[in-house]
């Protein structure tokens, strides 16, 4: 016996078709998530009477979901915050550190404040001496992995990237890395995946995907890939989505993006209160991410002779 339900009744109970009541049984339609199905046969015979509303619900779920999907896209996301000073991280990566004992990322104002209180090389957050040798940074950074550390991953596909640390160069397992990193909550994984994608390192250029994780990885907090949709978008001809990135990334301190919001005011992409607002966001952040630590660390090359060690 066929029994005519509502397309829009999405908590139904029993099968559309036959009547069936069996919830172990039950599945829910698909395309329209709106009738539910005791079995293939059940739900075949019942397609010529509900193909109508399943298309029809189906583009209205399609268009909730795009709506959500943009408003959380264009969400301004909270800074990642240094874990000892609790000031937001720089943006330059260069001027913070990852620690392979804990698996924290500190800035380098609290690594330099360590090193003049105690006068010790320990890690400013747990106090562990540092790795004696390659091998054992890399036993560190493996166990974080196997403790779901999305960011030691991150480093990983980094090493396989460049083929160092021991590890042989391999795109493929980099991108692996990746991927796995920016499931674990890593957007700077995701940015770097994008990358791959885009300049087609390892894969297949496919600017589809490498747009989709820049976008993953704007709205887990990265100004680098907030930027590059900004760029995406532009190039496409979409300047109010364009410069709505541009925007995000400049209130987040980002100098580059505040350019390009400044030259999009000049030729009236942008309204004079969007460029206030963002203006006035950018000196903000830069603010509240300055230090008197971060800047006795950056004087003192901390950050240069990081990046040349080993």
């Amino acid at each position: 016996m066929s029994r005519n339900m509502s397309a829009t009744d999405i908590d139904a109970l029993s099968c559309a078709n036959c009547g069936e009541e069996d919830s172990n049984k039950l599945k829910k339609c698909s395309a329209c998530l709106s009738v539910k199905y005791c079995s293939a046969a059940c739900q075949k015979a019942h397609r010529p009477q509900h193909k109508k509303a399943c298309k029809q619900r189906a583009a209205e779920l399609y268009q909730l979901m795009s709506i959500l999907y943009n408003e959380k896209l264009f969400e301004e996301v909270d800074p990642e915050e240094c874990p000892i000073c609790m000031l937001p991280m720089p943006i330059d990566i260069r001027f913070t550190t990852f620690a392979s004992c804990c698996g924290k990322t500190i800035c380098n104002g609290c690594i330099y404040s360590m090193m003049m209180s105690e006068g010790k090389d320990l890690c400013a957050f747990c106090r562990t001496p540092p790795p004696i040798s390659e091998d054992e940074d890399i036993k560190r950074k493996r166990k974080l992995m196997d403790n779901g550390n999305g960011e030691a991953f991150h480093m990983f596909a980094g090493y396989y990237t460049q083929g160092i640390n021991g590890l042989s160069r391999n795109y493929q397992k980099a991108n692996k890395l990746f991927l796995k990193g920016g499931e674990l909550g890593c957007a700077s994984a995701y940015y770097n995946l994008g990358q791959s994608y885009r300049e087609g390192i390892g894969v297949k250029v496919d600017m589809k995907k490498a747009q989709n994780y820049y976008e993953l990885a704007a709205m887990g907090g990265s100004v680098k890939a907030r930027n590059n949709l900004g760029c995406v978008e532009n190039r496409a001809g979409n300047y109010e989505r364009a410069y709505k990135h541009f925007m995000i990334a400049a209130k987040a301190g980002d100098k580059e993006c505040l350019d390009t919001v400044k030259q999009g005011f000049t030729v009236g992409l942008v309204t004079k209160d969007e460029f206030a607002s963002t203006l006035r966001s950018y000196h903000e952040r830069q603010k509240e991410m300055k230090s008197d630590a971060r800047d006795k660390a950056e004087a003192s090359g901390l950050w240069w002779r990081k990046a040349t060690a080993g």
